[in-house]
């Protein structure tokens, strides 16, 4: 009885064809928007490979994948082209997550593939969340002015600050997507086509219904919040009309322009004024969209008013501050060396 042939290991080609087509889009499931950052990681990486390998990115092997190769490739993208620490270990997230595929469809790689999987994240220090007091953030958003852009830059800054959103969220609403009878709502598309529904204050419903009498072409698929084309806005459009709306501000709130103000400040500022109005700490993280309760908990670390108010609570210890005291010369000495 002849032995059976064993099936010859795909190509490192097809297995990247096969992440994306079969794994990640028709198993996974994944949002278009994941899809594209796992796209961008393994481009920037197979580009990067192509140079330092002198060989194309077609004709590469799983093999290829060493430790040293990818520690190399996350050093560039660290000091060449200064990506901040968290970018760098989403970059390596997506190259762990092909590695697990791949090592699945090519067993006889597997040894390469676990070493390359040691190749740790990196640990960095999370940055003491930025957010705006309530004063400042009226300034911000000042007064709608009677100009189509002034109008608009004014309801896109309200619902941002109303609904907590991400940029992604609140330039993907469609008029569809908002709900002004009964109980006024709009749903945000969030991470991993996650649906959330936010309320809205009567005075942003009366603000839509303003902004849409005044645009009676913008209907249901339709951009609520669109640019000069009719497209959705951009992220950096959005951050440049926040960045118009801070500039006027600071001319009553000088302090703004000491604060490095994105989209994303707003949707801190929000949480912060949720914690410190006692919207109970489970209601934030639903409210966010956060799919683990420690990104929430940050707020409350953040929240150095709330520390302040719950150290005025613990009495302080009765004790009495000893004379100083020069050290031992003996002590003296090796503590110097």
């Amino acid at each position: 009885m002849r032995n059976a042939i064993a099936p010859k290991p795909a190509t490192f080609a097809s297995l990247v064809q096969q992440f994306f087509t079969e794994y990640l889009v028709s198993q996974r499931a994944l949002s278009p928007r994941t899809v594209a950052c796992y796209r961008d990681a393994l481009m920037l990486f197979l580009d990067f490979a192509s140079r330092r390998l002198g060989r194309a990115p077609i004709d590469m092997r799983l093999a290829d994948l060493r430790p040293d190769l990818i520690l190399a490739f996350l050093d560039h993208l660290e000091h060449n082209r200064h990506n901040a620490i968290r970018s760098r270990n989403l970059r390596l997230t997506a190259l762990r997550a092909f590695l697990k595929f791949a090592g699945r469809r090519d067993v006889t790689s597997l040894h390469v593939v676990e070493q390359a999987m040691a190749v740790p994240m990196k640990h960095f220090e999370q940055p003491m969340l930025g957010y705006l007091t309530r004063q400042e953030m009226e300034a911000v958003l000042g007064k709608s002015g009677p100009l189509w852009s002034s109008q608009r830059d004014h309801l896109l800054l309200t619902m941002l600050y109303n609904t907590g959103a991400r940029v992604s969220e609140i330039i993907g609403v469609r008029v569809v997507d908002v709900v002004l009878e009964g109980a006024a709502c709009v749903h945000l598309h969030g991470k991993g086509r996650k649906l959330r529904s936010i309320p809205l204050w009567d005075t942003t419903v009366m603000e839509v219904r303003a902004w849409l009498r005044r645009n009676p072409t913008l209907r249901g698929e339709t951009a609520l919040l669109p640019n000069r084309y009719g497209q959705a806005m951009s992220r950096s459009n959005v951050a440049q009309r926040l960045h118009l709306a801070m500039v006027r501000a600071a001319k009553n709130e000088p302090g703004l322009l000491k604060k490095a103000i994105s989209p994303h400040t707003l949707r801190h500022t929000t949480a912060m004024h949720l914690l410190q109005s006692s919207v109970p700490f489970n209601v934030i993280a639903v409210w966010l969209g956060h799919e683990s309760m420690n990104t929430t908990h940050r707020y409350i670390e953040a929240n150095l008013a709330m520390k302040e108010k719950a150290l005025a609570r613990l009495e302080p210890p009765n004790t009495k501050m000893g004379k100083f005291q020069a050290p031992d010369a003996l002590m003296r000495f090796l503590q110097s060396l």
